[in-house]
């Protein structure tokens, strides 16, 4: 969460916050760090929830959970009478039991 309001801090503590180092306040039980570690560390977390879902992707692909199709196929379903075709029904039964 970023904050608008500006904070009371030293020029020497922001200083320090600026070069990367955390400020504790055990007291409030808060740690004030740059916007550009806070970034990196954003990034980080959402870095690795991400390959978390790729793993995940993965281990459906190779346990058979998955279907393609074909670019014909997927326009035939963009169609308002579209009616599943057997190919998607078997998968569908596949996965429900699982």
């Amino acid at each position: 969460m970023f904050t608008a309001n500006p904070i009371n801090i030293s020029i020497e503590s922001r200083t320090r916050i600026l070069k990367g180092e955390p400020m504790l306040d055990n007291t409030q039980e808060l740690v004030i760090i740059s916007k550009r570690d806070y970034l990196e560390m954003e990034k980080a977390k959402n870095n690795a929830e991400y390959l978390a879902k790729l793993d995940k992707s993965r281990a459906q692909f190779e346990r058979g959970e998955t279907i393609s199709f074909t670019m014909d196929e997927l326009e035939a379903m963009e169609a308002e009478d579209w009616k599943p075709t057997q190919k998607v029904l078997d998968f569908l039964e596949r996965t429900r039991h699982e």
